[in-house]
């Protein structure tokens, strides 16, 4: 089929790389702008974008898609771009643009949406994040014919994934790349003979975009919501603390702990232990043994090289950061 791809990170170019295989011809490739990134903060092409150059394929960079927006030169060339495409079907991956009508409707046969969820749970931005947060057990892929709504298209195709009590974000993310891939690949063959089901009315939630202010650890909290948001905010925002030596105060990041659901008297953010088994501290229900850690500028460590540089010891109080 003749398609278009819009997405930017990652999660959508294993789904570019997975058509681009199986022998559909991309037309054209919409991504987002280029961003700084990295320590030099320079301009970076997105995931999408660096595919597509690698494959000799046309690239578009709108900063919108609404004609009556803020760049309607953008829009007006996109929708030419589009139109010359003559696109049988749009694909559609964490493109981070919202699509109006005129794009919905450019391709012969619609766009579709791959959405890391069992919709309609975790419609929005951070689905991967916010079901490992919350303590869902299962995730998966859904395949989906947009229509105008914040995820609330009709569903073609969908295929559940178990989350597992080690996954972060990063290694779910991974899977449900994958299985997205191969789910939209196998879409491609059945377009035109889909039998849709509407999303049901009950089970709606969503997912906000996570923000880097939600790094800061809240120690009231019970331990195993602190330790799902520990894998749920892997890679990127992180969870942080203060913690204070004899003779210094930093802001430290926490990967990976272990929940002690046994009673603690302690008041919460209490430093129970600190020894080569890792860093128990007091949280709203029960504690939290933390076992890998991050210094600024340092890389992960266990806890026990974590103490080698910075002992601690118990009774100190650990902050929130600020």
């Amino acid at each position: 089929m003749r398609v278009i791809f819009a997405g930017t990170p990652e999660f959508a170019s294993v789904a570019l790389a997975q058509l681009h295989a199986a022998g559909h011809e991309i037309v054209l490739v919409m991504s987002q702008p280029d961003r700084p990134a990295g320590r030099g903060m320079k301009l970076q092409a997105s995931a999408v974008k660096q595919f597509a150059l690698a494959h000799q394929i046309a690239v578009a960079q709108p900063r919108s898609l609404r004609l009556d927006g803020k760049f309607p030169d953008d829009a007006l060339a996109a929708q030419e771009a589009i139109a010359q495409a003559q696109a049988d079907v749009m694909i559609v991956a964490a493109y981070g643009l919202i699509l109006p009508q005129w794009v919905l409707d450019a391709p012969r046969h619609g766009c579709l949406n791959i959405h890391a969820s069992l919709l309609p749970r975790w419609r929005g931005a951070a689905p991967i994040h916010r079901a490992i947060e919350a303590g869902d057990t299962l995730t998966g892929v859904t395949i989906m014919q947009m229509d105008a709504g914040l995820d609330t298209g009709n569903m073609l195709l969908c295929q559940a994934l178990p989350i597992e009590t080690t996954d972060t974000t990063a290694s779910l993310h991974d899977k449900l790349a994958d299985l997205g891939g191969r789910m939209i690949v196998q879409a491609l063959t059945q377009v035109g003979q889909f039998q849709a089901q509407a999303q049901p009315s009950e089970g709606v939630t969503y997912a906000y975009k996570i923000e880097k202010s939600e790094a800061s650890v809240d120690w009231t909290l019970p331990a195993a919501l602190i330790e799902r948001r520990m894998r749920a905010f892997d890679p990127f925002p992180g969870v942080t603390c203060v913690m204070h030596s004899e003779t210094a105060a930093q802001t430290v990041k926490l990967w990976q702990a272990q929940v002690d659901p046994g009673a603690t008297h302690a008041a919460a953010g209490t430093l129970l232990s600190a020894d080569a088994q890792g860093l128990c501290v007091a949280c709203g229900q029960g504690a939290l043994r933390i076992t890998q850690l991050q210094r600024p500028g340092g890389k992960r460590i266990s806890a026990l090289d974590f103490l080698r540089s910075f002992p601690l010891q118990p009774g100190l109080s650990l902050s929130a950061a600020a």
